[in-house]
């Protein structure tokens, strides 16, 4: 299959169905968690899908393309820092947030890998 877009990158639709459970479970998390790690594990984790993106739209530039999946990594590694939290305090079950970090070793070992063959993704000028 041709990748015509980010939206057909499996690491994309890996994030993004990611992101959309972890937004689903968060609707169950206390009321006095709304303005802090709901509000954060929300945000990292569609930031990567968003940042994923924007990178698709970088590849001209093989640095700026870099920086970006350097971006989407860092995101991947604090959402997965937000499910660490949020099994501790028993607002995720282990397993689900076992399997759920566990898709985001997935998303970020991809994303290393794009970087470090960066040169198969960067358009041709």
């Amino acid at each position: 299959m041709k990748i015509k877009t980010h939206r057909d990158l499996e690491v994309y639709s890996k994030a993004f169905d990611a992101a959309m459970e972890l937004f689903e479970i968060s609707k169950s998390f206390p009321k006095e968690e709304t303005y802090s790690l709901t509000d954060q594990v929300r945000r990292s984790s569609r930031s990567v899908c968003a940042n994923l993106a924007e990178d698709w739209r970088k590849r001209r530039y093989e640095a700026a393309f870099i920086a970006k999946l350097s971006d989407c990594e860092a995101e991947a590694a604090e959402t997965q820092t937000w499910i660490e939290f949020a099994v501790k305090c028993e607002y995720i079950d282990r397993e689900v947030g076992s399997k759920l970090y566990k898709t985001y070793d997935e998303v970020i070992a991809t994303l290393v890998g794009m970087i470090n063959h960066s040169d198969k993704w960067i358009l041709s000028k």
